[in-house]
């Protein structure tokens, strides 16, 4: 049993922050699991343009048996979309017909959409494309949730929330809490925990 996540978002968005976090709550999980078997985490990045704004997509995997960081093809049990049209991009690739879609509503326009080349797909659209790969989606209010706990970098923590809502991340609310704490600087800690809460109370957007 194993458990696929690709974080897919745009660089500065903190995607691999949020991979890290859930390879840290995998790693808890097991050391608090008296006699539990032994389970493997791997964490691998992608990178588009090495820039800020550049595509990443953060691969995080964990379960027995499990060796390679990426993904295969067409087995992401979930994919977090920090930003959708990437999001959309990677669920295309990666995503299993059973699989889950946390979706951000908050759109960063690529280079060709913004000089006019190419339309960029309204939210509802890029939906019903992943609801076509077979995903259930969810799509939370992402960056708007950010704000309210005090900050728009507590995005990724927020979407955290959101994906720990759909119930297949397998370890407890305080372990992935525990991990957040001990991967997010302490002057930003309240923020970011009041962005989890957030996320895992959100509703779609």
């Amino acid at each position: 049993m194993s458990v696929d996540i690709i974080v897919a978002g745009v660089g500065g968005q903190g995607s691999i922050l949020a991979s890290h976090i859930l390879a840290e709550a995998a790693i808890l999980a097991e050391s608090e699991s008296p006699g539990g078997e032994r389970v493997n985490v791997r964490v691998g990045e992608t990178f588009g343009a090495a820039m800020r704004g550049g595509a990443v997509a953060s691969h995080v995997r964990f379960g027995k048996g499990v060796y390679g960081p990426l993904v295969s093809r067409g087995q992401a049990d979930m994919v977090i979309a920090l930003e959708p049209l990437e999001g959309l991009r990677i669920a295309v690739e990666y995503i299993d017909r059973d699989g889950i879609v946390v979706l951000n509503d908050e759109i960063i326009p690529p280079v060709d959409v913004k000089i006019g080349a190419v339309r960029y797909p309204e939210i509802r659209e890029i939906k019903a494309a992943l609801e076509q790969l077979g995903a259930t989606v969810t799509v939370v209010a992402g960056n708007r949730l950010a704000e309210q706990a005090g900050t728009v970098k507590a995005l990724n923590i927020v979407m955290l929330g959101a994906a720990f809502r759909s119930g297949i991340l397998p370890f407890g609310e305080e372990i992935l809490l525990e991990a957040i704490k001990r991967r997010v600087p302490q002057r930003f800690l309240d923020a970011n925990l009041e962005a989890f809460r957030l996320g895992k109370e959100s509703h779609n957007a």
